[in-house]
């Protein structure tokens, strides 16, 4: 029996190969995975063999947004059984012994480990692969109703969800979205579950934007100026991880406003339009991942209150993930592109 997986050997060098079969364990399940969805940080180390400071050392299968099927249960009955259907939280946090941080805020562990990530060495693999070794305790039974293809969109909504709570309550506020790639997509829905006023989305091109109205948002194009600064918006979520994305954001922002930093931005300095800020109070909040939000997405989803109709532009078969990473690298193209893993 094969097990193929999605392999990161260096920049520009993605291939397609075996990989031992997984073992269950004590506190270990085995799961055939049925969807993967392709993150900007798979982008990151399939086209320049890093993802901001986690750089490629060695071989690494890539993949954290993954739902599949539980084919053997943890030995210890820890986790769901045979035949689930589940979602995977790719977190593992890890303290360093140094570094001070908040216990209930697992994604701020300082040396957490995330699936598909080189930030340590030996790399944490992903799991973009038929089948896979996970711990019981990453595995989520999906609701009744939640299909795995709708599901596998639950780790960014996740990552949506807690840039937005970043804000605090957003009910009955103007909302606005800096960059309409899927993230920003998923903030625009989680901003509508939670009840905001308003919504507006920015981006430079017409499929984002297109897709932003068609759900119900408003659509402004990210080099019109003017638009942006009228907004007014007591909350702005910067999603794109530009330097123009965020000063769009501090300009968007009403006097006593929100800004969340949720897009990653480059290492070293970032000039910002740090006056503004002062001037109208601005808070300035960054965001990390997500720690808990996973199980309310699920439920969301299930429920059908978190609306995520169109965000998912592509599912290609394992066969076309060449292609597939392709689309997913031109925003032009595409929104969420989904690998099918199954086969």
């Amino acid at each position: 029996m094969t097990n193929i997986a999605v392999v990161a050997h260096a920049a520009g060098d993605l291939r397609i190969e075996d990989v031992p079969e997984p073992a269950p364990g004590p506190d270990v399940a085995v799961v055939a995975i049925a969807y993967g969805g392709i993150c900007g940080s798979d982008l990151h180390y399939w086209q320049h063999g890093a993802a901001g400071a986690s750089v490629l050392r060695e071989p690494m299968i890539l993949g954290h947004e993954v739902v599949g099927t539980v084919l053997v249960p943890a030995a210890d009955g820890s986790g769901p059984g045979r035949g689930a259907e589940v979602a995977v939280h790719p977190l593992t946090p890890h303290g360093d012994g140094v570094t001070p941080w908040p216990q209930d805020r697992p994604n701020l562990a300082p040396a957490s480990t995330y699936l598909g990530s080189a930030m340590h060495l030996p790399h944490t693999q992903g799991a973009f692969a038929q089948r896979v070794a996970l711990p019981s305790r990453m595995l989520r039974t999906l609701p009744a109703g939640l299909d795995l293809r709708t599901a596998a969109v639950a780790e960014p909504a996740a990552v949506a969800w807690h840039g937005l709570g970043q804000a605090g309550d957003v009910r009955g506020l103007a909302v606005a979205v800096i960059g309409g790639g899927p993230i920003g997509q998923l903030v625009a829905a989680v901003a509508r579950h939670h009840g905001a006023r308003s919504i507006a989305v920015t981006d430079l091109q017409p499929l984002p934007l297109a897709l932003a109205a068609r759900r119900g948002a408003r659509a402004i194009d990210a080099r019109d100026a003017d638009a942006i600064g009228a907004l007014y918006a007591d909350v702005v979520v910067e999603s794109s991880g530009t330097v123009q994305g965020l000063a769009s954001a501090i300009s968007a922002a009403a006097p006593g406003g929100t800004v969340v930093m949720l897009g990653l931005q480059r290492a070293g300095d970032v000039p910002v339009p740090i006056a503004t800020a002062i001037v109208r109070e601005l808070r300035l909040v960054g965001s990390l991942r997500f720690a808990g939000e996973l199980d309310p997405v699920l439920a969301a989803l299930a429920d059908g209150s978190l609306d995520v109709d169109g965000i998912v532009t592509h599912a290609l078969p394992l066969a076309q993930t060449a292609e597939a990473f392709g689309i997913a690298a031109d925003p032009s193209r595409s929104g969420k592109v989904l690998l099918d893993l199954r086969g």
